[in-house]
């Protein structure tokens, strides 16, 4: 007997997972290893989470459905030590989460708030061994983009900063109740250790990379003027009329270390 009676809610964009030939393949692509700390973000009504517990005997899972609490719990029981977080995973902490180790992300991602989800989890990053999430076809395409491709920008860039992006597989909307209207694909992201990303002011890059995209046919001289100089830009290596989907993750790092070293201006 199913202890799951609600049907998904459109407003919290839940489309439940049920194939089971792609469970397999997320629970094979995680390979969870004895004494790791697994996180689910969204597990909705357990079909990636069950087999975990199964298989890796704890979990802890973010879900901010309170309708879907019991039914997990209840539905966990035998299975392993389920740990249930009642809460906004935008509010959520994973640093506190990971105490003095690092944990494993897992998820169906919320589609509606993918990408803030995704910037929220980077903030965390040092705390964090790697994640695979299920996210757009379309997201994993701009997370996983190269410069000059028509869906390179600011999701690219900032993630392709801090972590090795591989996506990994595609899903058909048929896997998912009800079907979303988009294809689907799972990805996994690694971060890189600290000494590896090499970006002096973490604010200042952010800033450099969100005006740079913000208007996407401006040359970079005037999409990051508020911020600096064209002579600050050739002082980087970069030329102030490329535009900034042209330009190479390592080249913004550079240009918001430039300018993280300018001397303070004289007041």
């Amino acid at each position: 007997m199913s202890h799951f009676k609600d049907p998904p809610k459109k407003s919290l964009g839940q489309h439940f997972l049920h194939e089971r030939g792609v469970i397999e393949k997320i629970v094979l692509a995680v390979n969870p290893q004895a004494g790791e700390r697994l996180v689910e973000i969204g597990p909705g009504q357990g079909a990636i989470t069950f087999p975990l517990l199964r298989r890796h005997g704890s979990l802890t899972v973010v879900e901010f459905d309170r309708d879907l609490i019991t039914p997990l719990m209840e539905a966990s029981e035998g299975l392993g030590e389920l740990t249930i977080v009642h809460k906004d995973v935008l509010k959520v902490d994973f640093g506190k989460l990971a105490g003095d180790g690092r944990i494993r992300l897992v998820g169906n991602l919320p589609y509606n708030i993918s990408t803030p989800i995704l910037f929220h989890v980077l903030e965390h990053a040092d705390a964090i061994v790697d994640m695979h999430f299920m996210l757009q076809k379309e997201v994993v395409d701009r997370m996983a983009s190269a410069p000059g491709s028509k869906v390179y920008g600011r999701l690219s860039v900032m993630l392709q900063a801090l972590c090795r992006v591989q996506p990994l597989f595609d899903v058909p909307p048929g896997a998912f109740r009800p079907p979303p209207k988009v294809d689907s694909a799972v990805v996994r992201l690694v971060p890189k250790p600290a000494d590896q990303v090499g970006i002096a002011n973490f604010g200042l890059f952010e800033a450099v990379v969100r005006d740079a995209f913000g208007q996407r046919r401006k040359t970079l001289r005037n999409a990051v003027q508020q911020l600096c100089s064209g002579d600050d830009i050739v002082a980087a290596g970069l030329r102030p009329e490329a535009r900034a989907e042209q330009l190479e993750v390592a080249q913004f790092i550079a240009l918001a270390n430039h300018l993280a070293q300018r001397p303070p201006a004289a007041g």
